[in-house]
């Protein structure tokens, strides 16, 4: 799980909307800037993918590059490897540029399934994130 710990109740851009940050509507994250230890910006949330029959985050889609999400390109982190630092309005990443340029994406056209238990392993090793589902 991200780490919550903050007392800034605002995140996404919409103050006063919510109980934020321990319970918040996913769509209050996207758009979020994401940002690693350095605090160079990697991209932005473009959706939190949830696992429907366990009621779990699976993953949050990273989104890289492009304009106006054309040209982008997509990565699958897992949910427990972001930080909420909600006093600056954005997540932390703790990989650097180069890790995420050689990371696994994929584009818009064509999404993994994170029920493939290979390619689900795969991203949360890069990661060294616990998958979700242990």
């Amino acid at each position: 799980m991200a780490n919550l710990n903050t007392t800034t109740p605002v995140v996404g851009g919409r103050p006063g909307k919510g109980p934020g940050p321990e319970v918040m509507a996913a769509d209050t994250l996207e758009g979020d800037r994401v940002v690693n230890a350095a605090g160079e910006t990697l991209g932005k949330i473009r959706d939190i993918m949830i696992d429907v029959p366990s009621g779990r985050v699976a993953y949050a889609v990273l989104s890289v590059g492009g304009l106006a999400g054309i040209g982008d390109k997509l990565f699958a982190i897992p949910w427990a490897a972001l930080i909420l630092d909600a006093d600056n309005h954005c997540f932390v990443l703790n990989v650097d540029k180069e890790k995420l340029k050689n990371a696994p994406g994929f584009d818009k056209d064509h999404w993994p399934s994170m029920a493939d238990p290979r390619w689900a392993s795969t991203i949360y090793e890069y990661y060294d994130t616990p998958p979700y589902w242990h």
